[in-house]
This record gives structure tokens, C-alpha cells and sequence, in this order.
């Protein structure tokens, strides 16, 4: 007999074509009619995941919560998909699918005593590939998914195993035509029936009302039960993803094997609404770093570690949804997700400042007359050389002389230039400097009142061209892009053709890009009409480019610093038009290219092939310098808030906005006179970096030049006072660079510290990790790809172990 599961559920949007107020009352109405249902019919069994439907209906119907808590301990009531609401699955930074797994899975183990072993995303857009490790770390060994669809993406099988690069495997099935119905269920359970060849006779079929929820019918049930009857060949049973997948779990060595992302469906998703999208990498990364400083002054000065950071990330995970940050949902709702994301950047600010205070004031610095100390923190585990901007009351004449210098911790000075100030007041300043750091942790620096000792070269400036030791970067005066930027070491242009030209693509398609997969149809360029030399020190210079087509402009100031070899683009658009895309060029002049695009919690790579494309901080093309010249050579371009590009040929697109009208879905045809709410329209801001590179992208280290990028150093000006810390320290250190710290936090249920480690070459390492101020030390061994948890005991006499993403394994850990 050929069995087919019926999964009974009610695929809940909380926020698509309404707001999440309509969509908490509709997870309170399918709730309680599923309930009814399972009184009702003794054979029937619902399936529902997203721990924030459960935590609504906790504060707001305890009896229903009750209600619903029996039925799960009586097994009718089936949670699936352990993780706080069913997200984007390509936006998402990979610490923010573990936040999903460990809030989530906590969550359902607290109230409920249960946790999923199924991962459930039934309406998302796409599947990155790294998701098999982080579900099999999370507690779920299977996962239910729907789009990409057959005509999108081929798979061997709709029951297969999904392995990432680690090695990591899933059960994974897809979803036959839908994961709800509205009518005619006998159709849709005969179609499903047909499809039972393509999954080893055993195939889930999804039932229920769903999107604005309702969930299974009456009707649903009998005609289930009634179909059951007549048919000699199939088995009609009530179910759950769980069951189905414990009943297969015989076949798995026969299972073919998927190795790759399950992509693309609605490949505007990843570009549309850049205001969600830079909303959701701020917050993402603010709150990695106020954990990272929270446990660090918890530890070193006794200041409370915070209680609500997991709140912050409620906020960040609720608007991680599919249809909020694929920017899909109506315009109201993104009010309501920016009020979201205030709260979540509010708390993580709040608590980093509490932190990064309670450290510099337990900073021993001396007394000194005309003598001001900052305190700059380095988020990250590596040692930095970044530049940083101060303006401050400090930097005033009453306080200030015309002559000053700046000296590091060990007394040596450090070039600076005086910029332009934020705040266009008299005396003000703002100075730029470059500050190195030590691997997570800070380095006191100090503003004395002397003149120069010493004159740095500067960075060499004209109305179009700049220069520093390694670069020489030419703006193109026709077509306002770069003409030229020349590696003077390697002897190489970088680029073919001028490159950050901005190009208007036509559009015509909705709000999710359904019907293509690419953007390539070209309306119109950019056109610069001013060009001029902003800046030129000792610490960088700076190109201002302002371009306009029709009604929108285009600001990007192209800086370049004298010790850094990228050059940073600093962009303002004002767009003003509707139904376009807006990319930027890159032609490359590589040969024999080969295209990576960072992943959550790793890379890929995929054909060059003009298609759009999901990334995360980056993307690199890397080949080789020319026929003659098999030397490798290449460019990353790192982002601090873009998610979509495409590349064809040797040109890099950067996708940087779509113009669609809000929750348009195919095949509503607007009318182009209506005057419709338009995304993307006004003032965005946003900041790319040009990394070219001798050898691989790994060896360039883009992986932590992007990290750079998006978690920034962060400054306390400080005054005199007596403390226990040094004026520089340092508080963890690995001595293998593909090796980085994701994450520093309080662990969940102890006061223990969980930090968590990422290889990033896809190549198998062992690596020493020391926290010498705790006198910890670890020597690790990393397999390709692979993230590690570790609990390091608060009681030094207490042994280091490995725990899995939601922190509830103990495996013992050597440690020398």
C-alpha cells in the first residue's frame, strides 16, 4: 500500500496584505478553531510552528494556552519547526537562524516540554545551503519546504537528503502544488496522489484553510475520511511531519543526495525594500556586538549582563519573516516593522553603552593636563587597523588648540586629518584617524595638546584622480565611474571598462519578481553633472561624484586611505522613479573568473550566468590576470546592507533597488497613470567597499574585511580616573585566521559564557583559542564549514565543553 500523510494545518501569515494586529487575531481564531476540530474528530491531528503565535496567545488567552498545552502532551497537537516565526531563508545572517532555533526550541521546551525535530518553512523563497548543519545543531533532523517549485529548481526526488558543506545531512521533502487549500480538496488530494512515484510511495499532503489562517474544515476532514474509504490502493491517514518522517527513516541510504542551495523563486525578494533589508543587518549586528561587550564587562568588572537581549532579537526575528523582509507586505506593516526594529536597536544600544562605559571607566588613565583619552573597542576576534571618526564637545577652540596630536597606547603618533563636521556650527571638528586594535577587545588612545612631532605622507589628490602606495584610482569625467584603478605593485587594471557606473533597469514586474530572473533590460545610466576633490591627508582622499537621471540622483564619494587597500564608496541616492531597478556596474578584467557569494555561515559558488542572485556581505570574482599572466588575481565587493546581485560575463552587478508598487502579485496589471504607492522612493544611504586582491579571496581575508564593514569599532571619550584594567587589552585570541568568533553571549539557562566559532575556508583546521584574562585555552579541531558552541563554566575549575546551537547538549572538550 502506497501512504499518503495528511498534514492538517493553517500556513499563518502574521503580517503580508495586513498588519500584525489582523494577524495576531487570526492565530487566536485558527488556534481556537483547531481546537474545536480536535474535539470534534478523534482521528484528526494539527500541525503549527512559530513559537511568537505561542507566546501571543500565552499573553493573551491563557485558557486557550492551556488548552492548547494538553493537546500537545496528548499528541494531536504537533509542534513543528522549532524556530520563532518561519523566516526569509537566504536575508538572514546565519547567527540569526540559530537565534531562530535557540529562542524558538527554548521557548517550546519550557512551556511545553517539547521540542521540533522537523524544520518547517513551507512559504519561504529559497533555501540557503548552509541550513542542514544549523537545523541538525538545533535539534530538527528534517525539514519541510515548498518553493523553489519544480519548474524552478530540479530535484532528484521530493523526499531526498539535503546536505550542506559540512557534511551535515536532513531528511527534506517538497511540498506537492500547495501547503493549504480553500476548495476542492478531493482535486488536490488525486493530483497529490500522482505525485507519490516521485517520493517512494510515501508523500505528505498538505490540507487546511491558510495564509490569513483558518486551518482545516469540517469539511477538509469528512471528505479525507470519505476518500479513505474508496481507494484500494493508497492509505489516507491523519498526520504530522514528524510521523512521515519517522515512517521513511528506513529508506534513508536509499535517498539521493541534494548538495546545494534550494534556490530561486521570486528573485526580487532579495532587493526590494532596501529600508527593511539595512534595518535588518544594523540590528543583526548591533546586538552581536552589545552581547559580545555585555559578557566581556559582566565578567571583567561585575556589570549585570543584560536580561532583555532576547528580546531585542525577538523583534529582529519577528521581522525576519518571509513576506516582511523579502519586502513583499503592504506599506502600513513597514511602519510597524521599523517601530519593531527601534525597539530591538534601542535595547542592543542601551545595553552596549552600559558595557562599553562600565569597561573604560575601570580603565587606570593618569592625570594629565591638556590630555584627553578615548577609549576604542574592536568587536571582533582578529586585530584591526581601521580608521575612526570622532566629533565631540571636545573639539572645540576654548578647549582645543589650533595644534594637536594623537598618540596610540604605547605613546607613538598617529597620523589624522581634520574633515568636514556633521553639526555645520562655528569651531566645530571632526577628526578621522587610523586606530589599531587588538582582537576583541581596545586600545586607549590620547588627544594631547602638542604640536606635530612628526609630518605623514598624505594621500594624493586632484579634481579626478587619486593615489596611495599601492592604488591609483582615476574618475572618468564623461561618465562619472572609475576609468581607472590600477594595482602599481601587480602592474594590473583592475577593471575593463569604467566601473560604479549607476544603470536604471526597466522593471515591469510585482512586488516578488515572478516571471524572471533577472533585471537586464537597460533604460538609461547615471550622468555626472559635478565631480570634485573633497578631501586629501594624511589619512585618506576623497572623490565626490554627483550624477543624475531624470528626476533622481546619485551622490557616491569614492575614498581612498592611504593605509588600507580598499576603496570605500559612500552612497546617497534620492530616486524618484517607478517600475526600474537601479544597479552598479563592475566590469572586471579577469580571465577564466570564478564567482563566490557569501552565504549565511559560508560561501557558494554559481554560474555567471546574468541571473539574480542572493549574497550576504559580500561577493568576489576571483581569475586570473590575462592569458599570458596565469598569475590569480581578483575583487571582492563588500556591502553593509545589500542582499541581491548578478553577474554576467566579467561585469558585477550590485542591485541596489527596486521601484515595484507595494504587494503587487502577478497577474494584477496596474494601470501606469494610477498613482500607486511606490517602494525604495527618497533618500537611501549605503556604503560598498572595492577589496581587489592578489591570490584567493581567502587568503585576502574578505570573510573579516566584510565583518570589518558592518560591525564598526566603537568609541568612549574618557576622562582621568584610577581603575583595575590596563589601558590596552585583549581578550581572546586564535591563532588561525579562518577561524572567527560569531558570537559572545550569556549562555541561557546558566551564567555561564557561550562563545561560537565558524571555519570560513571550507578547510578542515585545528586551532588554539586562548582567553588568557580567564586562563582558558582550547585547541579545537574544525572540520570544513564547520560552527562550533562552546560553554566555558564560570567556575575556572570547571571543564570547557561543546554544546550544539540551542545549548541544551553536553559534550565533553579537551582542553590544554
Amino acid at each position: 500500500m502506497k501512504n499518503m500523510f495528511m498534514i492538517g494545518n493553517a500556513h499563518l501569515d502574521p503580517v503580508w496584505l495586513w498588519r500584525w494586529q489582523e494577524g495576531f487575531q487570526e492565530v487566536k481564531a485558527t488556534f481556537r478553531s483547531a481546537l474545536d476540530r480536535l474535539k470534534e474528530y478523534e482521528n484528526f491531528i494539527f500541525t503549527s510552528s512559530s513559537a511568537a503565535y505561542y507566546e501571543w496567545v500565552e499573553k493573551n488567552d491563557s485558557q486557550m494556552f492551556e488548552e492548547i498545552k494538553q493537546r500537545i502532551q496528548e499528541g494531536r497537537w504537533i509542534i513543528c519547526g522549532g524556530w520563532w516565526i518561519q523566516p526569509d531563508c537566504n536575508i538572514p545572517s546565519g547567527e540569526s537562524f540559530v537565534r531562530q532555533g535557540l529562542i524558538g526550541q527554548n521557548y517550546f521546551k519550557e512551556k511545553f516540554g517539547v521540542t521540533a525535530t522537523v524544520g518547517y518553512n513551507v512559504d519561504s523563497f529559497g533555501h540557503n545551503g548552509m541550513l542542514p548543519q544549523i537545523l541538525k545543531k538545533s535539534g530538527m533532523d528534517s525539514y519541510v519546504f515548498m518553493r523553489p517549485g519544480p519548474e524552478e529548481k530540479g530535484l532528484p526526488s521530493r523526499l531526498f537528503l539535503w546536505e550542506s558543506k559540512d557534511g551535515s545531512r536532513v531528511k527534506a521533502f517538497r511540498i506537492p502544488f500547495e501547503y493549504c487549500t480553500f476548495d476542492h480538496l478531493e482535486n488536490h488530494i488525486m493530483h497529490c496522489k500522482n505525485e507519490l512515484k516521485h517520493s517512494f510511495n510515501h508523500l505528505m499532503c498538505f490540507y487546511g484553510v491558510g495564509n490569513h489562517g483558518g486551518g482545516p474544515t469540517k469539511e477538509n476532514i469528512e471528505i479525507i475520511e470519505k476518500l479513505n474509504e474508496t481507494m484500494d490502493d493508497t492509505n489516507l491517514i491523519f498526520s504530522s511531519p514528524n510521523d512521515f518522517f519517522e515512517h521513511v527513516e528506513s529508506l534513508k541510504d536509499t535517498l539521493p543526495v541534494v548538495h546545494d542551495d534550494l534556490l530561486h523563486h521570486a528573485v526580487g525578494c532579495y532587493s526590494v525594500h532596501s529600508e527593511v533589508k539595512k534595518l535588518n543587518r544594523y540590528s543583526e549586528n548591533l546586538t552581536l556586538m552589545a552581547e559580545k561587550f555585555s559578557s566581556i564587562a559582566n565578567w571583567a568588572t561585575g556589570q549585570a549582563y543584560p536580561s532583555d537581549m532576547n528580546q531585542a532579537w525577538k523583534g529582529i526575528l519577528f521581522n525576519q519573516f518571509h513576506d516582511i523582509l523579502a519586502g513583499t507586505s503592504i506599506e502600513s506593516a513597514y511602519d510597524d516593522a521599523r517601530d519593531l526594529y527601534g525597539e530591538a536597536i534601542s535595547i542592543s544600544s542601551r545595553n552596549m553603552n552600559y558595557a562599553l562605559q562600565s569597561l573604560s571607566w575601570n580603565i587606570n588613565i593618569e592625570e594629565e593636563k591638556g590630555m584627553k583619552p578615548m577609549v576604542i573597542f574592536n568587536p571582533h576576534s582578529w586585530p584591526v587597523k581601521v580608521n575612526v571618526e570622532i566629533e565631540d564637545g571636545l573639539f572645540v577652540n576654548y578647549l582645543l588648540p589650533e595644534e594637536f596630536i594623537i598618540e596610540d597606547a604605547k605613546g607613538n603618533e598617529v597620523p589624522y586629518q581634520i574633515v568636514d563636521p556633521i553639526a555645520k556650527i562655528p569651531n566645530r571638528k571632526r577628526v578621522v584617524f587610523l586606530a589599531e586594535l587588538p582582537p576583541l577587545g581596545y586600545s586607549t588612545y590620547k588627544l594631547r595638546a602638542l604640536k606635530p612631532a612628526k609630518e605623514f605622507e598624505i594621500v594624493k589628490v586632484s579634481e579626478n584622480e587619486m593615489e596611495n602606495d599601492r592604488f591609483r584610482l582615476v574618475i572618468d569625467q564623461e561618465s562619472g565611474g572609475i576609468r581607472s584603478l590600477f594595482d602599481k605593485v601587480k602592474q594590473i587594471e583592475v577593471f575593463k571598462n569604467d566601473a560604479a557606473i549607476p544603470v536604471v533597469m526597466n522593471d515591469i514586474f510585482d512586488t516578488w519578481g515572478h516571471g524572471t530572473l533577472r533585471f537586464d533590460e537597460m533604460t538609461g545610466v547615471f550622468k555626472p553633472v559635478r565631480i570634485k576633490k573633497l578631501e586629501e591627508g594624511p589619512v585618506r582622499g576623497v572623490i565626490r561624484v554627483t550624477s543624475k537621471f531624470q528626476s533622481s540622483t546619485i551622490v557616491q564619494d569614492f575614498i581612498m586611505y592611504k593605509q588600507s587597500n580598499k576603496i570605500e564608496v559612500k552612497v546617497k541616492v534620492n530616486w524618484q522613479e517607478s517600475y526600474q531597478t537601479l544597479k552598479i556596474k563592475f566590469p572586471v578584467s579577469f580571465n577564466q573568473r570564478n564567482t563566490t557569494y557569501e552565504i549565511p555561515f559560508g560561501h557558494t559558488t554559481r554560474e555567471s550566468d546574468g541571473n539574480e542572485k542572493p549574497m550576504q556581505n559580500w561577493i568576489d570574482v576571483t581569475g586570473t590576470i590575462s592569458k599570458q599572466r596565469e598569475e590569480i588575481y581578483g575583487l571582492s565587493i563588500l556591502n553593509d546592507g545589500k542582499y541581491g546581485v548578478d553577474v554576467k560575463g566579467n561585469t558585477i552587478n550590485l542591485t541596489v533597488l527596486r521601484s515595484t508598487i507595494y504587494a503587487h502579485h502577478a497577474p494584477f496589471i496596474p494601470d501606469m497613470d494610477e498613482d500607486y504607492p511606490i517602494i525604495d522612493q527618497g533618500i537611501q544611504t549605503f556604503t560598498y567597499q572595492l577589496l581587489p586582491h592578489e591570490n584567493s579571496w581567502e587568503e585576502a581575508e574578505t570573510v573579516k574585511h566584510a565583518l570589518e564593514l558592518n560591525q564598526k569599532p566603537q568609541l568612549i571619550v574618557e576622562t582621568y580616573h584610577k581603575g583595575s584594567l590596563p589601558q590596552e587589552d585583549s581578550f581572546i585570541s586564535i591563532d588561525q585566521p579562518n577561524i572567527i568568533l560569531s558570537a559572545l553571549k550569556k549562555a541561557e539557562n546558566h551564567d555561564d559564557l557561550i562563545i561560537r566559532l565558524v571555519e570560513t575556508n571550507n578547510a578542515e583546521t585545528v586551532a588554539k583559542v586562548e582567553l588568557k584574562n580567564w586562563g582558558r585555552s582550547m585547541e579545537l579541531h574544525f572540520g570544513p564549514m564547520e560552527i562550533k558552541t562552546l560553554c566555558i563554566p564560570r567556575n575556572p575549575e570547571k571543564a570547557i565543553y561543546e554544546t550544539n546551537l540551542i545549548e541544551n547538549l553536553n559534550q565533553a572538550l579537551v582542553t590544554v
